[in-house]
């Protein structure tokens, strides 16, 4: 067993996206800042109402997935299928762009605390044009694990801890994401497995906390090297952070705005698609 450490930080960049909701980005604030399978990590939070009440409205994507983790708030997804969501304090949405879909993330409230996360999880080749799908996670749908000095939220795929294997609210995929938020005690400690070969990074979000002997930055991709598990200890004052991982896919990525394809021809169909209202088709 080799303990992962950390080879790379990517801190975060404020920016803001939609119609001009502030947030953070860390994965995804050039092209070139990815981490395969993923693209894109957003940390967004404010008790400002005018940082995030504009929302996200009705646009488009294809070709990957998003995920969605709201920790605190209340945010309404409509989409072309018909789909109402209501992502509440807790609450998780993972949408699977495939072939097209069109959607709002709207705010449902105009004053308090928003915050929460979207990652963009790419797809192989063979699934970007898979039929658009979408599933509402409850936060008591998911898991929770509690284990000396922590508990983990498991959002996706697997943990075996202690010879006991943990299913997240969403397993299986080709590229085996593992997404756990991680609750940190004052000075507690935990060591997760990592399947060796997976990409993964860790992203402080409170307090303060260390890999080993290495000081996690806060707000920052914290990108692992090789290895197949990580041990982390929390500060005086705890921890929260979250733990990604997935196989990578090692296929060329094309990028225009929503659509993540893999070559140029394919993001020049898409935005045939689009204009001539085929996406979705």
């Amino acid at each position: 067993m080799t303990l992962r450490s950390v080879k790379q930080t990517i801190p975060a960049l404020e920016t803001s996206d939609g119609a001009g909701v502030r947030i953070k980005r860390s994965l995804g604030q050039h092209q070139s800042v990815r981490l395969d399978p993923f693209l894109m990590l957003d940390e967004f939070g404010s008790a400002e109402a005018a940082d995030y009440i504009a929302g996200f409205p009705s646009h488009p994507h294809r070709g990957f997935e998003t995920v969605t983790y709201m920790i605190e708030g209340h945010m309404l997804h409509e989409d072309h299928l018909g789909n109402r969501g209501d992502l509440r304090n807790g609450g998780v949405q993972w949408m699977t762009a495939g072939r097209g879909i069109i959607h709002s993330e709207m705010p449902q409230q105009e004053e308090g605390v928003m915050r929460g996360f979207q990652l963009w999880l790419n797809l192989p080749a063979a699934e970007k044009m898979t039929d658009a799908g979408y599933r509402d996670i409850q936060p008591e749908d998911i898991p929770e694990i509690p284990v000396t000095g922590a508990r983990i939220k498991l959002i996706a795929g697997e943990l075996t801890l202690d010879g006991t294997r943990h299913q997240g609210a969403v397993t299986g995929g080709s590229t085996e994401p593992l997404y756990a938020d991680i609750h940190l005690d004052s000075e507690g400690q935990v060591t997760l497995p990592v399947a060796a070969g997976h990409n993964a990074m860790l992203y402080l979000y409170e307090g303060e906390a260390r890999l080993g002997d290495q000081a996690l930055r806060r707000s920052a991709a914290n990108v692992l090297g090789e290895g197949d598990r990580i041990t982390v200890t929390a500060g005086a004052s705890g921890a929260r952070l979250l733990l990604i991982a997935g196989k990578p896919i090692g296929e060329p990525i094309v990028q225009y705005g929503p659509f993540v394809m893999n070559t140029r021809e394919e993001i020049e169909q898409a935005l045939r698609d689009y204009r001539d209202g085929r996406l979705t088709a």
